[in-house]
């Protein structure tokens, strides 16, 4: 019997929540010139996150771009100047950037977050030490799988004089760098499921997570589900018992969780449908999305529809 393919409905409380663009509220950066192209959106993502501020758990590729003729020509006497003969220009891009006394140029730098290769953030570290995640997204040799997890406060749509790009900024308070193969090779398999067979179940189920419709980890929804691809291996445990006895992932869904009074507080429900039998089994996990940092409320367990 044909099974229906997995389908991902994240419940959205509004339509506004699901668009990455700055929420009502949000204050917008002073005219004027700036000292660089950045430190005004840095400014913006205020630490005390006024109303109408969101947060981001967002999960794409980080770039670095020139801002201006200026910055291109300043890079490139440094470049001259650092000995890279031999090297392709993305290894001349980390070996310039990655240099501490090029630290003046990582600044002057616009730093892009795509998605789905799509340009959805302009990124700036809320504070300054932090430039060296920036400068950590860089590889020597990047591939495909190369991903950047993103997790800040989404501040007002960036202004024309910054790097030229209309989209909102994030400032963020964390970076994670890694590939996919090295997450996948990092989450505990189950003992009875051997290396060969968990590796594509994690592989399926994280990529179904990512391609998600318009995840670009802006509502609560989207912002649990990254956490959780990256954060809770539980879930990929249970996707390879389910393929194991001949089940398939056919939905996941994500509501409001009817406990969540006073706190953010989201249901990830995961569906697993017997492919000879078309019997549907569920399991879902709580997670707590009320601050910057989601976390989880209960663990994977089964799910009942009321």
């Amino acid at each position: 019997m044909d099974q229906p393919q997995a389908e991902v409905r994240p419940q959205s409380p509004s339509a506004e929540a699901e668009s990455p663009g700055p929420a009502a509220g949000d204050e917008t950066i002073p005219p004027g010139p700036q000292p660089c192209p950045t430190c005004a959106a840095a400014a913006a993502a205020d630490p005390a996150r006024p109303a109408g501020q969101a947060y981001v758990y967002a999960i794409g590729r980080i770039e670095p771009r020139f801002p201006g003729p200026s910055a291109e020509k300043e890079f490139a006497q440094a470049a001259g100047r650092a000995g890279t003969a031999g090297l392709t220009d993305r290894q001349v891009v980390h070996e310039v950037l990655s240099a501490r006394g090029n630290r003046y140029l990582a600044r002057q730098m616009c730093w892009v977050m795509t998605i789905e290769g799509l340009e959805t953030y302009l990124v700036v570290p809320r504070d300054p030490a932090d430039l060296d995640l920036l400068v950590e997204t860089v590889r020597p040799a990047p591939t495909p799988m190369d991903l950047d997890c993103l997790i800040g406060i989404r501040g007002p749509i960036a202004s024309p004089e910054m790097c030229g790009l209309a989209i909102p900024v994030v400032g963020f308070d964390q970076i994670y760098s890694f590939d996919r193969d090295s997450l996948i090779g990092a989450i505990p398999r189950p003992e009875k499921v051997s290396a060969k067979e968990f590796a594509p179940v994690a592989a399926e189920v994280f990529d179904r997570i990512m391609q998600m419709t318009d995840n670009v980890g802006a509502t609560d929804e989207h912002r649990a589900m990254n956490y959780l691809a990256v954060r809770y291996h539980a879930i990929y445990a249970a996707s390879a018992a389910a393929f194991a006895r001949n089940a398939a992932l056919t939905s996941v869904e994500v509501t409001r969780s009817r406990l969540g009074m006073t706190r953010d507080v989201v249901d990830v429900i995961f569906s697993f449908t017997d492919r000879a039998t078309d019997v549907t089994e569920k399991s879902f996990v709580r997670v707590d999305v009320t601050e910057e940092f989601p976390f989880l409320v209960t663990k994977l367990s089964p799910y009942y529809d009321r």
